[in-house]
């Protein structure tokens, strides 16, 4: 993925999700869940690249970072439970969509 529409397209996959721009900024889109009206993605273009921001298990969190050099700890957000993703082609899709899928997961349990 080096879309931001392709991440976008996937989270809205998920039961409940839809698509909120809540700073009133086309920069930054998100997907939530409609009940508890939580994101699960936060998507955004910094640095000449799309960024995306997703929940992580704290675990976890160090696995990701470690694994790939495009994961790092979330930019404006809760770095022990966060992570962003830069779409840069270094990481492969299956993988991306892993962790949205994972990011869902942790917030629809809230």
């Amino acid at each position: 993925m080096k879309k931001r529409q392709e991440v976008l397209s996937y989270g809205m996959k998920f039961t409940g999700a839809y698509l909120d721009t809540p700073f009133h900024d086309d920069n930054w889109v998100l997907v939530r869940y409609r009940p508890n009206k939580r994101a699960f993605v936060w998507t955004y273009e910094r640095l000449g690249n799309i960024w995306v921001n997703v929940k992580v298990e704290p675990q976890w969190r160090d696995f990701w970072r470690n694994a790939y050099e495009s994961v790092f700890p979330a930019y404006h957000q809760n770095k022990e439970h966060w992570n962003s993703i830069i779409l840069d082609g270094s990481i492969p899709d299956e993988e991306i969509k892993r962790m949205i899928a994972e990011s869902y997961d942790l917030i629809m349990k809230k």
